[in-house]
């Protein structure tokens, strides 16, 4: 082979390497992997026993824990301001070493390595740890809807629903490392999301906006995969269920192996895509090509008559940006507070918080989210109060898992298809999802036979499917500017919600029905062995509660219903159409400006034009450059 066609050869692959890892979609594949880890807190049921009997607390203690566990996971108003003032790779960072300190800490703790802490203390360790996942949830989810403006919906689900699947991965893995050891379950989810996060810090970043014909085709062929990764979890599970010879560590390390492999499938997608977009850039370099010489450069010759001069000079300049989608002059944070603009344009963070639509969204998630992770922090505690094999609490936490993804992959992907084929609001979406999940909450309320397998899918579907439509409208109603922080604030409702129905409420009762039982038998509490309430009675009422509070929450949802129809019966998505074709049409002005500038017989080399759009910057979806 000719030194020449080696040569070439190499800066072909070379090219194209750095078209897939520098791509967008490479950078969808990256978020997938951080997403399957930061799902820990979905995981509390698993270990939880394991604190409350090593470290002696009773269940209003451990419900305290959970509080702060979800205070961390939800309040990420923090990571969102960060967010939007620095590269998300600094929110991945400090999500990392948060969420290794955090868990490395309730390891240590629960193992005895040191002192046993004060509960302020485990309080703040799990904060830490949880407090992580929306570190990752605002660097890699945030960015890449931001990247991916007209399917919102389908990344909040898919992403959303890798976060729901996590708890089912992770439980796989950490059986095939480490075997049936709660303790060391701690110590995986500390440093594994951290790994992964640190391993594509680089790779998630906020990139120009493209519109690409079959970028839904795409996004649901990683839809098929991940489908196909949930279906092998639910088997698993169910295998592992009815044969317990399959439960040992060889049947998880080969079940950890499948999974993993699954969860690197969507790199075939991603090549493909990649070397697609790689062809059509070499394609639009033939025509400029010169065989013999190995440099490909573009000879513009100088015009040699008056007339040609007059038409190059007569070419319309190129326009300097893309117009902005908003034709309204831009306002301050924290100005213009009670004048916010119509629903769909950028609002301000503190026109968005104080806005009746925000306050409607708060108080349904409060009533919807805080109800159904009541009962998934609980179910460790109320299979045990049921009468329900100890060894089950993982089938339920594995079921929890998948049905959480498939609910968020389902309400993104139906949500995005129905609003734009036939103007089904997201709102309205959510208020059946909110009423649906009340026959979990029944379920577990009147202990029907075998009915916590049933209320861990209702619960676990309900719960997925509301964050993606929640987020969804958060973006839709109050535009993409300040979406770092508002996709944060809108997560706060849950441990609110949680606070006042577990703590306040499950815990409550809980421990009141434990104390009971044991007046009754003429016990009293054994110091080192927990408050433990067995029966039905146990929950009960407090789930009794929840469902009303859940329908509470599904009437004032649909009173957001009736305020948004209107706006959801426009073309909410018209604005991102206009300003990618905006700047489809600037490039390519600017690309003839480019050639005709140079008509002093000037040369331009290939690798000037195929590395243009990366050396002008990135664009996010606010039009600011990111160099």
């Amino acid at each position: 082979m000719a030194a020449g066609d080696m040569g070439g050869s190499w800066r072909d692959m070379r090219s194209l390497t750095n078209q897939v890892l520098s791509g967008r979609w490479f950078m969808v594949f990256a978020s997938f992997l951080i997403m399957s880890a930061a799902g820990a807190t979905y995981m509390f049921g698993l270990y939880s026993n394991e604190i409350k009997t090593s470290l002696d607390y009773d269940q209003t203690t451990l419900n305290l824990l959970s509080f702060f566990k979800d205070v961390g996971a939800n309040v990420g108003v923090l990571s969102g301001l960060i967010n939007e003032v620095t590269p998300p790779w600094v929110v991945l960072v400090i999500g990392a070493v948060m969420n290794f300190f955090g868990y490395f800490m309730i390891w240590l703790s629960v193992k005895g390595t040191i002192p046993r802490p004060q509960v302020w203390q485990m309080c703040l360790y799990i904060c830490l740890g949880a407090n992580s996942q929306s570190f990752a949830n605002t660097g890699a989810l945030v960015t890449c809807v931001k990247n991916f403006p007209e399917s919102r919906g389908v990344v909040l689900g898919l992403l959303k629903g890798f976060v729901g699947l996590s708890g089912a991965i992770m439980t796989q893995i950490y059986h095939a490392v480490y075997g049936d050891d709660p303790k060391s379950l701690i110590l995986l989810i500390g440093w594994l999301p951290a790994v992964i996060s640190f391993a594509f810090v680089r790779t998630i970043r906020i990139m120009k906006v493209i519109r690409q014909s079959n970028e839904l085709k795409v996004f649901y062929n990683f839809l098929y995969i991940s489908l196909c990764l949930a279906g092998f979890l639910m088997i698993i599970i169910i295998v592992e269920k009815q044969f317990p010879a399959m439960d040992n560590r060889v049947g998880y390390s080969l079940s950890a192996t499948t999974v993993v492999v699954l969860l690197f499938v969507p790199l075939t997608v991603v090549f493909k895509e990649e070397i697609i977009t790689w062809k059509k850039k070499m394609q639009a370099l033939q025509p400029y090509s010169s065989s013999s010489s190995p440099e490909l450069k573009i000879k513009i010759e100088k015009p040699t008559t008056a007339a040609a001069a007059a038409a190059i000079v007569a070419l319309p300049p190129p326009p300097s940006s893309a117009p902005s989608p908003s034709t309204k002059p831009a306002v301050s944070c924290c100005g213009n507070i009670c004048k916010a603009p119509d629903r769909g344009e950028d609002y301000t963070i503190l026109q968005a918080l104080f806005s009746m639509d925000m306050l409607i969204l708060f108080i349904a998630t409060t009533c919807g989210v805080g109800g159904t992770l009541t009962a998934i922090d609980n179910l460790g505690q109320i299979g045990l109060s049921l009468g329900y094999p100890a060894r089950n609490t993982s089938t339920f936490v594995s079921l929890v898992s998948i049905w959480n993804y498939l609910g968020r992959v389902v309400a993104g992907f139906v949500s995005e298809i129905v609003l734009k084929k036939y103007k089904f609001p997201r709102t309205l979406m959510l208020t059946l999802v909110l009423f649906i999940s009340c026959a979990g909450h029944l379920l577990i309320a009147f202990g029907v036979p075998n009915g916590l397998y049933f209320a861990s899918v209702i619960i676990g579907f309900c719960f997925g499917a509301q964050w993606p439509l929640l987020f969804a409208i958060i973006s839709e109603l109050f535009g993409l500017k300040y979406y770092s922080t508002l996709y944060n604030f809108g997560s706060v409702a849950s441990p609110i919600g949680l606070y006042i129905l577990n703590v306040k409420l499950a815990g409550h009762l809980y421990d009141k029905e434990a104390r009971r039982q044991l007046a009754a038998l003429g016990k009293t509490r054994v110091v080192g062995k927990g408050l433990t309430c067995t029966g039905v009675d146990c929950y009960k009422l407090s789930f009794l509660i929840i469902t009303a509070v859940t329908l509470f929450g599904c009437a004032v949802s649909f009173i957001l219903v009736l305020r948004t129809r209107k706006f959801y019966q426009s073309d909410i998505y018209s604005k991102f159409r206009e300003a990618a074709e905006a700047a489809e049409a600037a490039e390519a002005g600017e690309t003839e400006m480019a050639l005709a500038s140079n008509g002093k017989g000037g040369e331009i080399s290939s690798s000037s034009i195929v590395s243009k759009t990366e050396k002008e910057g990135e664009v996010n979806g606010d039009g600011r450059r990111i160099e």
